[in-house]
């Protein structure tokens, strides 16, 4: 099955600063802007935001 270009692979860069990502799919249509999550850093050992690196 194909991937399509309105699902694209995006990497989350940790916010605290640690070099740690995480690697997700997104929805284009639903989510245009950067996407923000809260996801645990084992780094920093606590949850933190990340941000959709480009």
């Amino acid at each position: 099955m194909a991937r399509s270009t309105a699902r694209p692979v995006v990497r989350l860069m940790s916010t605290a600063g640690t070099g740690v990502t995480y690697v997700t799919r997104k929805n284009r249509s639903n989510d245009p802007d950067r996407l923000v999550l809260r996801k645990y850093d084992p780094v920093a050992g606590a949850h933190v935001v990340f941000r959709e690196e480009r």
